[in-house]
């Protein structure tokens, strides 16, 4: 077999070996924990593909960091599905295979999910409404992808629009109430020792997808269309 020919059949085995790497990610989530470095499936990955598998895994440390805190907060919400506690609450969000369509939420995601979180009048688990609707909405903004080569399907308006729809979420997290005027769901506290713990993990997801806009604008040389809203009357932004 000529050197030519054994190349050409060593890159197909890489992608074959690629594919079923990406398929066989356990939960709709990505790992927390980076692929071997001298796995096959490395070897046809470029800076940029190494750089947007780190960006999304850290987003979703601080998105399982999320469900945990506004849990242990809201207590009632886990309590009232049948979990056992609030660790496996946040499992059946981030380790499960589910395409994030839940039955509790007409399996709405995205930013369907993220109206329901906000609606007074929902009844469900209102922390897995507005996690489910974030974790999915950033996973749009990814393709839905876990792995990624050579970066040609991603869209760098997609993560503009999820890093503004993201401040929003926030901002919605901190002011929205029930009619008689309690929040919806309690996050950062405010008192003689102030608590911005949410804010801080926000602030890390809007700073990724942030510089992934850019990154992405760069390599694929289109344009990203920036917007300027008001919180107080913003909505949210368009995904496919």
């Amino acid at each position: 077999m000529n050197r030519g020919r054994r190349r050409a059949l060593l890159a197909i085995n890489v992608l074959v070996l690629s594919g079923l790497a990406a398929c066989s990610v356990p939960g709709t989530a990505p790992r927390l924990t980076s692929t071997p470095r001298f796995s096959p499936q490395q070897w046809l990955k470029t800076d940029s593909d190494h750089f947007v598998e780190v960006s999304q895994r850290r987003i979703f440390i601080s998105l399982r960091s999320l469900a945990e805190k506004l849990y242990r907060r809201n207590p009632r919400q886990w309590r009232k599905t049948d979990a056992g506690s609030v660790e496996e609450a946040v499992s059946r969000i981030f380790d499960v295979e589910h395409g994030w369509r839940f039955e509790g939420l007409g399996r709405r995601r995205g930013i369907d999910a993220l109206h329901v979180a906000f609606d007074p009048s929902f009844t469900g688990d209102r922390v897995q409404a507005f996690i489910v609707g974030l974790a999915s909405m950033v996973q749009t903004a990814f393709g839905d992808k876990v792995g990624f080569y050579m970066l040609n399907d991603l869209d760098a308006q997609h993560f503009y629009n999820a890093a503004r729809n993201v401040e929003i979420a926030a901002w919605k997290l901190a002011t929205a109430r029930h009619q008689d005027g309690r929040l919806l769901l309690l996050s950062n506290e405010m008192g003689t020792i102030n608590n911005l713990s949410f804010e801080r993990e926000f602030g890390r997801v809007i700073g990724i997808l942030e510089v992934l806009t850019e990154v992405i604008e760069h390599k694929t040389e289109r344009t990203v269309v920036r917007v300027v809203q008001n919180m107080a009357t913003a909505v949210f932004l368009p995904l496919p």
